[in-house]
């Protein structure tokens, strides 16, 4: 930033001073053009009534002619139409002496030639003498002028030291505001940074303010809640290594404590014998059952490239999973409806797709009211199949909404308990459904019911 600071401040400021003295020595070369020429046309008017240049010899125009070169530090030399120098300033001619060149030539032709010598510092302006009649113009000879630029020159290096120690001085005030500024701008993005770090050194219960513009402050406000969500997510996974580990010590436990039982007994009658087996395969299915849902999430997080993807009936598909828990549903008097808009074949993974939806429609099961109802429904568009799996359960609070797909949350821990929930099977759901490259929401009011709104794309789309 220190950087872009100097480059945009200073370089612009460069730019500007070279035109400005670059455009200032162009015009003052082409005014000083402009005077030559205006003095070489005076020259000429006053030449031409008097017969000058056929050597006449004028006092009055040859202190006129050595005026005007003193007065601009050159040199002016006549010619008339023989190319016979007439006038020197320097003296340096006699009648004998012809000026023959280039520039002399063309004003013959009526051409005015301008030279810029920057070596010697001297502008050298060749212009022809026109005599005017009424039926012609003729040219009559030449007048070549010289004129010093150090004037220029001087005045130029002059402008040029003041830029310089203007610039000097502007680009300090530059590189001191930049350092200040940058200074100033970064500071706030230091101290994110030191929050960062030590977030990452596991202090996750400091909140970061962070004071200073606008966009600044929005980071803070994001970092904090960032902060405050892993704290949740923190607080949940020590919550599961506590549940799953009282989980599943609590089915070997029983188990331990019924097989006990039997073996401190001696001669224990079949029915008692029947009656603990009984228990201790519940537990054993208890225990399975988390092992299971442990398995499985293991397994969704892998990559995609276990997919198996096929043309499935999604319609049939939620029949069979809906025969399968109507059991279930019977058992605690829960209505089960079933609506299919239309008939939807979509690419999917049947066996990871079956499993999501048995968890969503057996929670709607599990977590309802007596005589309470669920509905499934199915649609589709042109891209998309949707599912819509509705309750008149207990319904999902409002602050804990958005953790109920997180691995091991269980928003009523007693309730899921005595249900067999492990607190595993919502996470389960959203990662099937994140593998189809779909979308999972939650509409839920405490005490009045939740649904569950799923879509995934009718093909299948390979995450690469």
């Amino acid at each position: 930033m220190l950087f872009v600071f100097i480059i945009v401040g200073i370089i612009p400021l460069y730019l500007f001073s070279y035109v400005l003295l670059n455009n200032y020595k162009e015009k003052a070369v082409g005014d000083r053009f402009n005077q030559m020429q205006n003095q070489i046309i005076m020259l000429s008017n006053l030449m031409l009534p008097t017969g000058y240049l056929t050597l006449a010899d004028v006092p009055e125009i040859d202190a006129e002619i050595n005026r005007v070169a003193e007065f601009y530090q050159g040199r002016i030399v006549v010619v008339n139409n023989n190319l016979n120098i007439v006038e020197d300033t320097y003296g340096l001619y006699d009648e004998n002496k012809y000026l023959v060149s280039k520039e002399v030539i063309q004003c013959f032709s009526g051409n005015s030639s301008k030279v810029h010598d920057t070596e010697n510092n001297y502008l050298i302006l060749t212009q022809p003498i026109i005599h005017t009649t009424e039926e012609q113009k003729v040219v009559v000879g030449a007048i070549v002028m010289n004129s010093s630029t150090k004037d220029i020159q001087s005045t130029l290096v002059s402008m040029e030291q003041r830029a310089s120690i203007f610039i000097l001085a502007i680009t300090m005030f530059i590189v001191i505001f930049a350092i200040y500024f940058s200074s100033k701008l970064t500071k706030p993005l230091t101290k994110v940074v030191s929050s960062i770090d030590h977030l990452t050194e596991g202090y996750l219960d400091e909140e970061v303010s962070i004071k200073g513009y606008y966009e600044i402050e929005k980071i803070s406000d994001s970092f904090n809640k960032m902060i405050s969500r892993m704290q949740k997510i923190e607080n949940t996974r020590q919550e599961f290594v506590s549940n799953v580990s009282h989980e599943l010590k609590t089915p070997i436990t029983s188990i331990k404590v019924l097989a006990e039982s039997l073996l401190m007994q001696e001669d224990v009658p079949v029915e008692v014998y029947r009656e603990f087996l009984i228990d201790i395969n519940k537990e054993i299915e208890r225990e399975n059952e988390i092992i299971n849902d442990l398995l499985s999430l293991v397994k969704l997080n892998k990559t995609a490239g276990d997919m198996n993807i096929s043309s499935i009936n999604i319609n049939e598909l939620l029949e069979q999973i809906l025969k399968r828990l109507r059991p279930l549903a019977k058992k605690q008097s829960i209505e089960m409806v079933y609506e299919s808009f239309r008939p939807v074949i979509a690419e999917v993974d049947e066996v990871k797709l079956s499993l999501a939806m048995t968890n969503l429609i057996e929670n709607a099961i599990k977590y309802n009211v007596p005589d309470g109802w669920v509905r499934v429904s199915l649609n589709a568009d042109h891209k998309y199949f949707y599912i819509k799996v509705s309750d008149s359960g207990i319904g999902i609070p409002e602050d804990v909404q958005d953790l109920i797909f997180e691995r091991f949350y269980r928003v009523d821990k007693a309730r899921s308990r005595e249900s067999g929930g492990t607190g595993l099977g919502l996470a389960i759901t959203k990662n099937v459904i994140q593998m189809h490259r779909g979308a999972i929401k939650v509409y839920s009011v405490e005490g009045e019911g939740t649904t569950f709104n799923v879509r995934i794309p009718l093909n299948y789309i390979a995450q690469s």
